[in-house]
């Protein structure tokens, strides 16, 4: 079950409003389907990132998976934790396992991003 207070992309990303800004991860449907993660790439802060398009990489025992933004604007925070424990992305996927935090250039574009029973719509469709 996805939190509801969340919004979800087609990707798999979940992104928290906080303020001016959006803490970013990928949902618990999409570390399940990643397996054991080993190593995530995050842009750096300052970093500038578009919507849809990759911008940092999960890599797992099974695969390597691109993390798209959720939304356009301004990398204000990573969590550096996870250079050393990837694993927090398996472990606590809406919690500590938090990738990034992106200040939009539109605020409101979070709101066009799908809610939890749109996003879970989804995983059922094939």
């Amino acid at each position: 079950m996805n939190p509801e207070d969340l919004r979800y992309t087609r990707e798999h990303e979940w992104v928290r409003e906080d303020g001016g800004t959006v803490r970013v991860g990928v949902t618990d449907f999409a570390q399940e389907a990643l397996g054991d993660i080993v190593f995530v790439t995050l842009p750096d802060v300052g970093a500038e990132v578009t919507a849809g398009q990759p911008c940092g990489e999960v890599e797992s025992t099974k695969s390597v998976s691109d993390i798209y933004a959720p939304v356009s604007g301004t990398v204000v925070a990573r969590n550096q934790t996870l250079d050393a424990s990837p694993e927090l992305v398996n472990s606590d996927p809406y919690g500590e396992g938090w990738m990034m935090e992106i200040r939009p250039d539109d605020p409101a574009s979070v709101q066009g991003l799908l809610d939890a029973g749109s996003y879970e719509a989804g995983l059922e469709s094939p």
